[in-house]
């Protein structure tokens, strides 16, 4: 059995002295996980569209139950996010959570679009990093089911909730006044604009997910929250955003110092 299908290539495991194993998030299957034999040599057929992160077409074949790659084209390899370790970073992140979230056979059309379009803002667009992480999160999020509840207070129903904060654990926005009603867990105070963000990210249209305008204290405000939200859903962390993390503290360091 062969199939034809466009995919990303989500993680890359070196096996053996020249094969790989690939976790791709393909358009019609979802994520599914293939051997690709001989992609680590010199000059192979196969090689380039087989990198991570590579978006290609790729020809599989169904080998006593696994899948194998028998030929791959990269389409789309977004050099400017493998040319800045930053950037390769966070679109690392970016996978990992996506391959967590992705079921294996189940076809996500969506949270594929989402990455593809994550990846094309770090590489073509002119928009900070993190606004970039903040967007892919909470849209990510509401992918998987987690999607936050914003219009008004979850306690007293105030369409404009004073001194508005969201509790991570329960996903919703409430008043400061209201937080003893809402339940346990902790919640993080959110600015006008930054509100309005997430609603933006959330109900608003994917194919605008950036185009919203926080400053840099709101922008900061905004991926605290999101970044916090997406743990205490899922319940765990992840070593790619802490080498991220890593990697962004040394440049802030550095920034510092000249």
């Amino acid at each position: 059995m062969h199939i034809t299908t466009m995919a990303l290539v989500l993680r890359s495991v070196d096996y053996k002295e020249s094969d790989k194993i690939l976790t791709l998030l393909t358009k019609e299957q979802g994520k599914l996980t293939a051997s690709a034999r001989g992609s680590r040599r010199k000059g192979s057929p196969i090689g380039a569209g087989c990198q991570l992160l590579s978006w290609s077409e790729l020809v599989l074949y169904d080998y006593q139950g696994r899948w194998s790659v028998k030929e791959a084209s990269p389409e789309r390899l977004f050099r400017g996010v493998r040319e800045d370790v930053e950037k390769l970073a966070l679109a690392c992140y970016f996978a990992e959570v996506c391959e967590l979230l992705a079921v294996e056979g189940e076809p996500c059309p969506q949270l594929l679009s989402l990455l593809l379009n994550c990846l094309h803002g770090l590489d073509q667009m002119h928009k900070p990093p993190e606004l970039i992480k903040t967007a892919f999160e909470l849209k990510a999020m509401c992918l998987a089911g987690y999607e936050p509840l914003l219009e008004g207070c979850a306690v007293c129903g105030a369409p404009e909730p004073e001194q508005p904060c969201f509790h991570l654990k329960e996903g919703v926005l409430h008043c400061a006044r209201c937080r003893d009603k809402v339940g346990e867990g902790i919640s993080m105070p959110l600015g006008g604009r930054a509100l309005k963000a997430m609603e933006h990210i959330a109900y608003g249209d994917p194919k605008r997910l950036f185009s919203f305008e926080v400053n840099k204290e709101e922008l900061r405000q905004l991926a605290d929250l999101t970044e916090a939200y997406l743990h205490t859903q899922l319940e765990r962390g992840f070593h790619t955003l802490d080498f991220y993390k890593q990697l962004r503290g040394a440049e802030e360091f550095r920034s510092t110092k000249v």
